[in-house]
């Protein structure tokens, strides 16, 4: 087997994008370790008893300690309150992205916190459901979009 692309992931929000993306890294083994952050304990309990990642927190700051790709998968608005949250504990040469349905106000929340050295690119998932929450997610989202 090869290599992972990345030692450590960490998804900051475990909803439908979130539990996806972590269903799809663990398939085809991107990560060494995944890490999980959301602020529900109901939540992050549910994303543990489904194995969506290797760690699990209620503190997105804890979540992203050390690691080489940060996915931030909130509410929009709640942007710039997470990138503030976790930019202290952002390593230099971290990839920081984010799958927000709105790129400007995105941009516009987090730009200012991202530090020197970590690497912003906002994203689109251009995929989704109307449904939501760690069991929504599946790995074959992303496919063909």
């Amino acid at each position: 087997m090869a290599s992972p692309m990345f030692e450590k992931i960490a998804l900051v929000g475990i909803g439908l994008i979130g539990s996806s993306l972590a269903r799809v890294i663990r398939r085809e083994g991107l990560a060494r370790h995944i890490a999980i952050a959301t602020r529900s304990a109901s939540t992050l309990k549910r994303a543990e008893e489904l194995g969506l990642g290797d760690s699990y927190t209620t503190e997105a700051k804890e979540a992203v300690g050390d690691a080489d790709l940060i996915i931030v998968s909130v509410p929009v608005g709640s942007s710039g309150e997470v990138a503030a949250e976790i930019a202290p504990a952002l390593k230099k040469g971290a990839i920081l992205t984010d799958v927000g349905s709105t790129k400007a106000s995105v941009i516009a929340q987090i730009e200012p916190h991202v530090p020197e050295g970590v690497h912003f690119i906002p994203g689109h998932p251009l995929a989704g459901t109307e449904k939501s929450g760690p069991d929504a997610g599946f790995a074959d989202l992303f496919e063909n979009r």
